[in-house]
C-alpha cells in the first residue's frame, strides 16, 4: 500500500540545515524511516519551502513509514501541532479518471540527451576519447526549455496541460494562450557524490518546480508516474508529482 507523508521541518536546527542543504542526507533521512533495508524500497521525496519558516517534506514511500527520528533530528518534538501526517495514497490514486482536472505540483530535473554537446567539460572530452558511445545527459538551463520538456512529455505521463484560463471579453485566440503552467521555482544543486569506487564526483542538477493545471488523459500511465516519479536525479528531491482537485472553471477550458 502506498503512502503520501507530509512532515514540518524547524529550519533552525543545525540538523535541519544540513538536511535543507545537502540532498544526499535528506535522502538518506528518509530512507532511514523505512523499517526494511534502505535498497529494498524506493521513496520519492520533495522539500517544499516556499515558506521560509514552515519548509514542509513531503515522501512518497510503498510501506508505512515512521518519522519520530526526523522529528527529533529536524522538526519541533515538545511543540504542539501534528508534526507530520502520514495518508494512504490509494484514495487519490482511485480519484484518476479521463478527462478529469488537477492541480499539480513537481519537482524536475529536466535533461536532454545528446551524443556530442556543443562545449565539451574536460570530462566528457575525457569519455569521447576513451570511446563513450552512449550519449550525454545535459540539463535543461532556460525557463522556455524547461517548460516545453514538461509539455513535451506530460502526454507520455498519462496528462495533458490545458490551455490557461481568460476573461471571456479578452479577444486572444486558442493559439495565442499560454498553457495552464507556471515555473515558481529554479535552483542549480551541486553536491559530492561517491562512485562505486569509492571516488567522490560532483553531481549537478537543475531543479526546476512546476504548477499549474493538468487533465488526467491516462489514469494508468498517470497512476504509475506519481508512484515511480518522473524524470532523473529521484533519489536527490526530484520527480514526485502530488495532485489536488479543483473545481472546473467556467469559461477556463479549451
Amino acid at each position: 500500500m502506498p503512502y503520501l507523508s507530509r512532515i514540518r521541518i524547524n529550519p533552525l536546527r543545525a540538523r535541519s540545515r544540513l538536511l535543507l542543504t545537502s540532498p544526499r542526507a535528506m535522502h538518506a533521512a528518509v530512507q532511514g524511516s523505512l523499517p526494511g533495508l534502505p535498497e529494498e524500497e524506493r521513496t520519492l521525496w520533495r522539500l517544499d519551502a516556499d515558506n521560509v519558516h514552515r519548509p514542509q517534506l513531503l515522501v512518497v514511500t510503498e510501506s508505512r513509514p515512521d518519522w519520530t527520528h526526523l522529528v527529533e533530528q529536524a522538526g519541533w518534538p515538545g511543540a504542539d501541532g501534528e508534526h507530520y501526517a502520514v495518508r494512504d495514497y490509494s484514495p487519490l490514486l482511485r480519484q484518476l479518471e479521463a478527462g478529469r482536472t488537477f492541480a499539480f505540483r513537481l519537482t524536475a530535473n529536466p535533461v536532454q540527451n545528446t551524443r556530442r554537446p556543443d562545449k565539451l567539460t574536460p570530462r566528457q572530452a575525457q569519455h569521447l576519447e576513451a570511446g563513450q558511445s552512449r550519449g550525454f545527459r545535459l540539463g535543461h538551463r532556460t525557463a522556455k526549455a524547461q517548460l516545453n520538456w514538461f509539455l513535451t512529455r506530460a502526454p507520455r505521463w498519462g496528462m495533458e496541460v490545458p490551455l490557461a484560463p481568460y476573461p471571456e471579453e479578452t479577444s486572444t485566440s486558442d493559439e495565442e494562450r499560454p498553457r495552464d503552467i507556471r515555473i515558481v521555482a529554479r535552483s542549480r544543486r551541486t553536491f559530492g557524490k561517491a562512485d562505486l569506487t569509492g571516488k567522490e564526483t560532483q553531481v549537478v542538477l537543475n531543479a526546476v518546480t512546476f504548477e499549474g493545471r493538468m487533465r488526467v488523459t491516462d489514469p494508468v500511465l498517470l497512476g504509475d508516474r506519481l508512484l515511480a516519479g518522473i524524470g532523473p536525479a529521484k533519489a536527490y528531491g526530484c520527480g514526485l508529482l502530488t495532485l489536488a482537485p479543483v473545481p472546473e472553471q467556467a469559461g477556463g477550458g479549451e
